[in-house]
């Protein structure tokens, strides 16, 4: 064999050309005449007469040809300084050989062709002539030809000899390949061994010219590793072999070993990673399949070396991209995205994969900070791809290694990861030291670009990646006043990074603990001035291409001015910072931060008057020297401004938050006793006012509506009611009003005895509260949402409003709020304007819904419909209960009773669309794990007589009715399907014009079920559509249809003509005739005999 850039004599490449050599090797592949049999046998007879044949021809070509004398020469030339026998009585060897023969031919002579190109300078007269194409290029046809001879060469020569579980075996990819596998013969001489390190060796020979070498690698890569990697790594045996025995010496093993490595840094790097994990293999799994069971498993030698050599591969520069796009593209995202994309996007094993494989540290390395101090940078450029497709999957993989490496490695993920990501927020912080350099005003501390970047790559890794781990809090909480205060500059203009500002800083404040999260809004409000925030010295300023930079602050010429500017700013960012704070806390009231935070900010503002009032009883000033005196006078100027700042943050907060803003009866304890703190202080001081007394009632009168029964209590909420009793008992003891005084005592009585004890005082003082929220005593009930039976609600609401003359009491959810809404004015004033139905008769009746006996149930949801349908006050104060009530008797399993309670559910959603509707829609929509498919369908009759009794007013819940419907034809529930059809019909036919914006989405959607749907009743439900759109349009289908017709008819056309289902055919021809006398009406209008009379200007 030819050594590798080895010349041969000139003399036959000079009159040989590449047409000859591409017409040799094209005579090489014709194929034989006798291929059309199907059996086996017969197949590997015509393969082996076709080869036999072919090289006679060649042969012949040779001898008697003389155009083929030089072909001839050149190819004896390079067969004489082969090193490997070219004859053999296997006939698939020795055509591998020929075209072997003929492919060194062919690139020897591209060679010479490349070296004797000289092309002329190019003519300025004519620059857009395209300059002249090199000799050796080959055209799309001889690129064609030899990429056959390449698939012939690796399917005969490499893929027969390769071991079991080395590469993908021929049997497995096409008929041809086990048709091959089984004519070679492997006794023949030379041997196996010998044949694929031929094989191998001659390719990368050729492969060293570029257009030759692109074609084998994008094609035959992996079959080429295969075979070096048997080649220079599979184990021999452990007796030593005499040199007779020996088929390959150490030197060609050796050779093979460094042939795969320059091969693998030659190629594009994610098809080496690719084709190494496909050489892998993965691991074993269990099959019943007899075909697949055959297939052998990757040995062990060849998983360990392929996973060495991808370890090599990750550790090269550009590595880590190198590993996700071989292992992205590999699942069908392609190059650049691929139509794969989405799906791989999406699949997050994938990435879980890669990140494990990036977290995981080689064997290779030499240390595993070595190796993340080079493999971090390069996942953080993961982050920066402009590509969108690609970027999706290269972010989450970004991601994911980001979270595995934080979980598993946290104090190297803080250096090599943290540490970069934040660094610009930690060149700005008032801790950091600011070289003199960059003290120059003006100065850009951190450029729009470095402060985008940094921002946006928090957000994916924080907010994205949702894992509140240690390492991740812990470095993000001293750039957290500096993120704030970039919020509040983003919220005076348009910015890009407000949002991920904002959902940064929700997040984190969600994932603290209550503490940490209390202390970084003491911060941001400017009540710790231990935080960490912005350097003095630094500013933000709009940049020019829409974002933020960090400059150094330009110094003021003027002192008088520099002053004024100074309190300026001063001022109006303490109140815009305090602003922007009630903004962001306005977001966190579910999960009861701002409730916690409202109730600090009460708590500090007693004791910053306490403090006051402590402080100004001092010593005499003529006892203090005068630095003494400055420093007073200091630190009363600073609790003034703080004490001003508790108060601009309670007045922004009163205003900002609604009176949901305590979600837990402790949130509410709490802030009664921030109160009767505060009011205690007062008495201490002789303080009291008008407001201070007002508010104390409130508390006390707050305290009084929980106990009173408006909030349902358990014992654990009576334990955490017990520290009021302290204060209770000091405003017993010191308060100067005696209603204040017995209130005082008998809330201590009624909190001691867990609610045993109640005196007539509580009742008063929670009515009082409560009239004093509506002083006309329109407020409206609260309805039960706790999780006992509704029969046991009910009851203990007539007792309750028995035992107190106050409102029904209520349930509490975990997230409902805990200061009522308010509650209804007694029994009597109520029935004195309704004046049909007592609340006696209305508890029976609610009582009456949970009777085991079925006529008793059905006969009280009948009660409720028909007072519903009149309209009756009482029964409709209840909606919320009585719709509970409807919804859970529809689970029933008799059908008096489950139809009585759609009834019930229709009729009270015509009263209350805007409330009802929307809840009915979610559990239409729900899957099949919250809600049996019994329980959707009677839902869905519940929508569809909503829908008819709307009438023309159901265009105003257009959006969220035929979205709901649209998404249940694709259930796959077949039922659920035809249940939103017809649904879709009801509907359909009563929008008119208004249907016009969807109609094209209700057509596809239509035409895509009839024609497609593998369910008879949903097919016809479909045509069924159609049917009620033409008969509900009528004359008005013309236009409002004019879009889509032509696609209606079509599908009716097709549903008539090749539908199996006779009904639903029957229902395709009476649309076709509501279209038929559609179109007679509007192409032969009836004439009418009128005068048309004008009148002429």
């Amino acid at each position: 064999m030819a050594a590798p850039g080895q010349a041969v004599g000139s003399g036959a490449q000079e009159t040989c050309g590449l047409d000859r050599i591409l017409e040799a090797l094209k005579l090489l592949l014709s194929p034989g005449g006798s291929g059309s049999s199907s059996l086996q046998v017969t197949k590997h007879n015509v393969l082996l007469a076709t080869l036999k044949s072919n090289l006679s021809a060649l042969e012949d070509k040779f001898l008697k040809d003389p155009q083929w004398k030089n072909l001839k020469l050149l190819r004896d030339e390079i067969a004489g300084k082969a090193e490997w026998p070219q004859n053999s009585v296997d006939v698939t060897w020795s055509f591998t050989s020929e075209t072997l023969l003929l492919l060194l031919c062919l690139k020897e002579t591209m060679l010479l062709l490349a070296a004797n190109f000289n092309p002329g300078k190019p003519n300025p007269r004519t620059p857009e002539v395209a300059p002249a194409l090199s000799p050796d290029a080959l055209s799309i046809s001889q690129q064609k030809t030899v990429q056959f001879v390449l698939q012939f060469v690796v399917t005969l020569g490499i893929c027969p000899y390769l071991m079991p579980g080395v590469g993908v075996p021929l049997r497995y990819r096409t008929e041809f390949g086990a048709v091959v596998q089984d004519v070679v013969c492997l006794d023949a001489a030379p041997d196996a061994t010998r044949r694929l390190y031929t094989s191998c060796r001659a390719l990368l020979n050729v492969a060293q010219h570029t257009s030759l070498g692109s074609l084998i690698f994008c094609h035959h890569f992996g079959d080429i590793a295969a075979g070096l990697c048997q080649l220079g790594f599979c184990p021999t045996k452990r007796k030593p072999l005499t040199p007779a025995e020996e088929v390959l010496t150490e030197e060609e093993r050796t050779l093979s070993r460094g042939a795969l490595r320059d091969m693998l840094d030659q190629v594009y790097q994610p098809l080496a990673v690719r084709e190494l994990l496909i050489l892998q293999g993965g691991p074993p799994q269990s099959c019943t399949d007899v075909k697949t069971q055959l297939r052998c498993r990757a040995p062990a030698w060849l998983r360990r070396l392929c996973g060495q050599l991808l370890s090599e591969r990750l550790m090269r520069p550009n590595g880590v991209q190198a590993v996700v796009r071989g292992i992205l593209e590999g699942a069908g995202a392609g190059a650049a995205g691929g139509s794969d994309a989405e799906a791989t996007a999406a699949d997050w094993k994938k990435c879980d994969l890669i990140a494990k494989i990036l977290a995981s540290c080689p064997q290779q390395s030499l240390s595993p900070e070595s190796y993340y101090r080079d493999i971090c940078p390069q996942v953080l450029d993961l982050f920066h791809f402009q590509d969108k497709l690609t970027a999706r999957q290269f972010q989450r993989v970004a991601t994911t290694t980001f979270i595995t490496l934080s979980r598993e490695r946290p104090q190297l993920a803080a250096k090599y990861l943290l540490q970069p990501v934040l660094a610009p927020l930690h060149r700005c912080l008032s801790t950091a030291e600011i070289p003199e350099s960059h003290m120059v005003p003006g100065t850009i501390l951190v450029t729009e670009e470095e402060l985008s970047r940094c921002i946006e790559d928090v957000f994916k890794v924080y907010v994205v990646g949702n894992e509140p781990l240690t390492v991740l809090m812990d470095s993000l909480l001293p750039v957290l006043g500096v993120l704030f205060l970039l919020y509040c500059f983003t919220k005076q203009s348009v910015s890009h990074i407000r949002s991920l500002c904002q959902e940064i800083l929700l997040w984190i404040l969600g994932k603290l603990e209550r503490k940490k999260a209390i202390a970084s809004l003491k911060g941001f409000a400017g009540l710790d001035k231990a935080v960490p925030s912005l350097h003095s010295l630094c500013q933000f300023r709009a940049a020019t291409q829409g974002g933020i930079m960090i400059t150094i602050k330009e110094a003021f010429s003027d002192e008088d001015e520099d002053e004024d500017e100074a309190l300026y700013q001063k001022v109006s960012s303490e109140q815009g910072r305090v602003e922007h704070l009630g903004d962001l806390l306005s977001h966190c009231q579910e999960c009861g931060l701002a409730g916690d935070f409202f109730i600090f900010c009460l708590k500090e503002l007693t004791h910053v008057a306490t403090e006051n009032e402590t402080g100004l009883k001092t010593e005499p000033f003529s006892s203090k020297s005068l630095l003494e005196l400055e420093q007073y006078q200091t630190l009363l100027v600073e609790g003034q401004e703080q004490k001003l700042l508790v108060l601009q943050l309670i007045a922004v907060l009163c205003e900002r938050m609604s009176e949901q803003i305590f979600t837990n009866i402790t949130q509410v304890v709490d802030f009664v006793a921030a109160t009767l703190q505060r009011a205690c202080a007062s008495l201490a001081h002789q303080a009291e006012s008008t407001v201070e007394s007002q508010t104390l009632s409130m508390s006390m009168g707050l305290v009084a509506v929980m106990l009173g029964g408006a909030v349902q209590l358990k014992s654990s909420d009576f334990a955490v009611l017990k520290q009021l009793l302290p204060l209770l008992e000091k405003i017993s003891n010191t308060y100067p009003d005696p209603v204040i005084q017995e209130l005082a005592v008998d809330l201590r009585i009624t909190i001691s005895t867990h609610g045993a004890f109640a005196t007539e005082a509580i009742s008063t003082a929670a009515q009082s509260t409560l009239n004093r929220k509506d002083p006309e005593g329109k407020i409206e009930e609260q309805q039960q949402t706790s999780c006992e039976r509704p029969a046991d609600v009910a009851h203990s609401h007539f007792e309750q409003q028995q035992s107190h003359e106050i409102a029904p009491q209520t349930g509490l959810q975990s997230n409902a709020p805990i200061i009522p809404q308010g509650v209804n004015e007694p029994s009597t004033t109520t029935s004195q304007k309704s004046g049909s139905i007592t609340t006696e008769q209305l508890q029976e009746v609610l009582l009456s819904t949970y009777d085991p006996e079925i006529p008793t149930r059905a006969a009280a949801l009948r009660t409720l419909s028909c007072w519903i349908e009149q309209r009756e006050a009482k029964a409709l104060e209840m909606q919320e209960k009585l719709l509970k009530i409807f919804l859970e008797n529809m689970e029933h399993e008799d059908t008096f009773v489950y139809l009585s309670a759609i009834q019930g559910v229709a009729l009270l959603s015509d009263v209350y669309p805007e409330k009802i509707l929307p809840d009915l829609l979610a559990q239409y929509d729900s899957s099949k794990d919250k809600h049996t498919p019994e329980t959707r369908m009677k839902v869905g009759e519940v929508l569809m007589r909503i829908v008819r009794a709307l009438g023309d007013m159901v265009s105003k819940y257009r959006e969220p009715l035929i979205h709901t419907f649209l998404r249940g034809v694709r259930d796959p529930d077949g039922a659920h399907r035809a249940s939103s059809l017809a649904n879709l019909g009801e509907l359909c036919q009563r929008l008119d014009f208004l249907l016009g914006s969807v109609v094209h989405e209700v057509t596809a959607c239509l035409i895509a079920v009839a024609k497609t749907d593998s369910e008879v009743q949903v097919r016809r439900a479909a045509v069924h559509v159609v049917v009620l759109l033409l008969r509900g349009l009528s004359q008005k289908a013309t236009e409002v249809l004019s879009a889509v017709l032509k696609d209606l008819y079509h599908l009716l056309k097709h549903v008539v003509h090749l539908e199996p289902d006779d009904v639903a055919k029957l229902h395709a021809q009476l649309a076709l005739e509501e279209l038929d006398d559609i179109m007679k009406n509007f192409l032969f209008p009836a004439q009418k005999l009128e005068k048309k009379i004008v009148v002429l200007p």
